[in-house]
């Protein structure tokens, strides 16, 4: 039985990890992650809480065709900018950590 042969070119595979294309769908599944994280966000009470909602409506997502640790493919992020994010996230001393956007990743947006 023959054996199948592929023979890859850097350039081209380089290429296409960097594509428009690439881009747009690590975009698109940052976004469904992004939704999945505004969804499971928590919401403080408007007694305690001294910015209700902040929160969860500090979601964002980026792209670019230059991410990586070797800045050669397309990437997405999906970040929280709330001064709190990190330590809803991580949690404190006195608060319980949330893990939404790990948990939303985990999800895989849906």
């Amino acid at each position: 039985m023959a054996r199948a042969r592929v023979r890859l070119n850097r350039r081209g595979v380089g290429e296409l990890l960097r594509s428009p294309q690439v881009e747009a769908d690590m975009l698109r599944r940052a976004n469904a992650i992004k939704a999945t994280a505004v969804g499971m966000s928590p919401v403080g009470e408007a007694a305690r809480d001294p910015h209700p909602g902040q929160y969860k409506a500090s979601w964002h997502t980026s792209s670019t065709r230059r991410g990586g640790r070797r800045r050669d493919r397309a990437t997405a992020t999906v970040y929280n900018t709330a001064p709190h994010a990190r330590f809803v996230e991580y949690g404190t001393e006195r608060v319980h950590a949330h893990h939404v956007l790990l948990r939303a990743a985990q999800a895989g947006g849906g």
